[in-house]
């Protein structure tokens, strides 16, 4: 146990407790050898017991040693001493994101983007490096009182990631990937996932997903669409939401694919916020062709991506007028001169508000010419071509040039290109989107073909929820740039059981896993187990089952245990309420008591019918006989019929002694067994 005042490792002296998270404490230390202030991060006692855990502990922490970048808190030390496993690290006097977010609610769009540049840069360096974080939230991001942005916590981030979602460590939930939540392979893109999640929380406030528990959080981050940032704020440019939509896809070959096209996209959206330059990626056309627009070719010429340190400067200039504001430093205020921050008018990264000029010195202005004129050259050229090409086949049709001659060889080719990128006399071809999620059907429509989407619910189908069920025009119609195309999406109402079972003939193929058995456990053990399978967890409907035992649990599951499927597909459940319950009816014609019950047809009579389970079906007191009724939904096969009232007993005299005994009045109870009828 660590204790205040104790020396680990025979050189680092423990002065006092900074932090603590799920599975570790932090303390702040004196390095007496290199007489300098560290970082010592101490693994808590219950994962210091699991030698598993700490042997992949102290190897990821070995290697992330030799990371060093001004934009991760870098690693000095590894090792254990009577029980204590630890990792010294640099120290940074400042606060974690996390903390800096619940300070000021939310952030300006600069000061986020000019974070999340910072981060992913770390994660660039980290990721070339071979290093995935896998755990990337506000609270294991560091911003220093200079206003540097650190990422922290590669070591045991990585030596966490088991392929579970029942750690004790709540807030890791929220910003976890779809296939970290599935509990399968992750990579770079995983980090970008998180970093996108964390984006959306610095310019919102808030998370996108929330729940009571770890797990349907989880299911939320798998299943559910990603809201817009642009619905909580609407000071977010659309360059900005369309990047934190990007990093955000749930598959992750539609995410940036390296934190260096990230980097490049949020700089750019630094420079022009509100043009529309970010592309949401449609499978079916990601290996497409196109033409770079003026400003990606003014990006491509402008240098290799990363960040000088004269922007490093302006950067962390976003985040200090925030400190500078800041109650908590007004010592630092003192003693520091103001810096001077990016606003509207000024230049940035070397960038006028011009996309086509440039500071001077870059040493572009000539080559970029150069370029220029060669690109106008060669489309003059192939316009020329393109044009003979046509005047061609359209004096062949007019027998100009005696039609029946073979074609020149390629010209179809040509045309068709041209033909494929230019819209013609009838309109463009409404792509096919029935199938897709209504982003992408969105992306494809809006962002690609630029028609007007419209957005109308479908409550008649069995498709999973926010799926695109049919379209108005359809799929290959041909209709103008700009016109309304009608798109019809599933509320998921009908979602059963066969509609996920039939997915998975159909399923892309991610890899095969094999269906675990759930039944028996409870629905939240069940939803845990198919999570961590590779399997996403479905609906769970309440039904009865004969087996008592089962009561409460899991007693069917939609595909049979052991089946092989692939990744990813749907597995709906049956939670037992017990076995199926029965119910009768009883059509009363209740008859008064008889003389031999001493009663006389006019005393007043209690009656009272009760069922076997206690349920009282009737209680009157009357002297009309036969009383009758109709009872149904009763819960009890049998039941007591109950008669009380008062009479006078009968006389009788003793012959021997001429004694006479009866005739007072005394109270009677008079009780009758009933049957009841099973109802169908």
């Amino acid at each position: 146990m660590v204790k205040i005042g104790m020396v680990i490792g025979d050189r680092y002296e423990v002065l006092e407790k900074i932090g603590t998270g799920g599975m570790s404490d932090v303390y702040k230390a004196k390095d007496h050898k290199l007489n300098r202030l560290v970082a010592v991060k101490v693994l808590k006692q219950e994962f210091s017991e699991n030698e598993n855990f700490v042997s992949k502990f102290r190897v990821e922490a070995q290697s992330t040693a030799g990371l060093l970048h001004p934009n991760t808190v870098n690693v000095y030390d590894v090792g254990d001493e009577d029980g204590i496993n630890y990792i010294v690290m640099e120290l940074v006097d400042g606060i974690t994101l996390k903390k800096y977010i619940e300070k000021k609610s939310r952030l300006s769009v600069k000061e986020a983007v000019s974070i999340a540049i910072q981060v992913a840069m770390g994660l660039e360096a980290a990721h070339n490096n071979g290093i995935i974080h896998r755990d990337i939230k506000p609270q294991n991001i560091m911003i220093s009182r200079d206003g540097k942005v650190k990422v922290t916590d590669f070591g045991i981030a990585k030596a966490a990631t088991s392929n579970t979602i029942t750690s004790n460590v709540m807030g890791s939930v929220h910003y976890t990937s779809p296939e970290q939540a599935r509990g399968g392979y992750s990579d770079a893109k995983s980090d970008i996932y998180s970093l996108g999640i964390t984006l959306f929380e610095m310019l919102t406030g808030r998370v996108p997903f929330n729940g009571d528990t770890t797990v349907a959080i989880a299911i939320k981050h798998i299943q559910e669409e990603l809201p817009s940032p642009a619905e909580f704020n609407d000071e977010i440019p659309i360059s900005v939401e369309k990047i934190v939509l990007k990093c955000c896809q749930k598959s992750p070959d539609r995410r940036y694919q390296s934190a260096a096209e990230l980097i490049a996209d949020l700089k750019r959206s630094l420079i022009t916020p509100d043009k529309d330059f970010v592309s949401l990626v449609d499978p079916d056309e990601e290996g497409a062709t196109r033409v770079a627009s003026e400003e990606e070719e003014e990006m491509l010429h402008g240098g290799s991506g990363r960040l000088s340190d004269t922007e490093q400067m302006r950067l962390k200039s976003d985040v200090m007028k925030d400190y500078d504001r800041d109650d908590n430093y007004d010592d630092y205020d003192k003693k520091r001169p103001r810096r001077r921050t990016y606003d509207d008018d000024d230049d940035f990264y070397g960038y006028s508000k011009s996309p086509n000029k440039r500071r001077s010195g870059s040493g572009s202005n000539s080559s970029q010419s150069r370029v220029e004129k060669l690109t106008i050259v060669m489309a003059i050229i192939s316009a020329a071509l393109v044009g003979f090409i046509v005047l061609l086949l359209l004096g062949r049709s007019l027998g100009i040039f005696g039609g029946e001659e073979e074609p020149i060889e390629g010209a179809s080719t040509e045309l068709s290109s041209v033909e494929e990128v230019t819209e013609s006399s009838d309109g463009i071809e409404v792509p096919d989107v029935v199938g897709k999620t209504v982003a992408e059907a969105v992306s494809i429509l809006h962002d690609d073909k630029g028609f007007d989407v419209e957005k109308a619910a479908d409550s008649a189908n069995t498709a999973a929820k926010d799926t695109v069920v049919s379209m108005s025009p359809a799929a290959g119609d041909k209709t103008q740039s700009g016109s309304k195309v009608t798109i019809y999406i599933s509320d998921g109402s009908n979602y059963s059981t066969q509609a996920a079972t039939a997915e998975v003939s159909t399923a892309k193929s991610e890899g095969q896993v094999t269906v675990p058995n759930i039944i028996g456990m409870t629905s939240e053990d069940a939803v845990i187990t198919l999570v961590e399978a590779g399997l996403e967890a479905g609906k769970v409907v309440e039904t009865t089952n004969e087996d008592s035992n089962l009561t409460g649990l899991i007693c069917a599951q939609s595909i049979a245990p052991q089946t092989s499927v692939s990744q990813g597909t749907v597995i709906n459940m049956e939670l037992s309420t017990g076995p199926a319950k029965v119910t009768y009816s009883y059509n009363a014609e209740i008859a008064a008591p008889t003389e031999g019950e001493n009663y006389t047809y006019g005393i007043p009579v209690k009656v009272t019918l009760v069922t076997s389970d206690g349920t009282t079906l009737l209680s009157t007191t009357t002297t009309d006989f036969p009383v009758q009724g109709t009872y149904k939904g009763i819960t009890a096969p049998t039941g007591t019929l109950t008669f009380v009232y008062t009479a006078t007993a009968p006389t009788s005299t003793n012959p021997e002694t001429g004694e006479t005994t009866g005739g007072e009045t005394q109270e009677y109870t008079v009780t009758r067994a009933v049957t009841f009828t099973q109802e169908n």
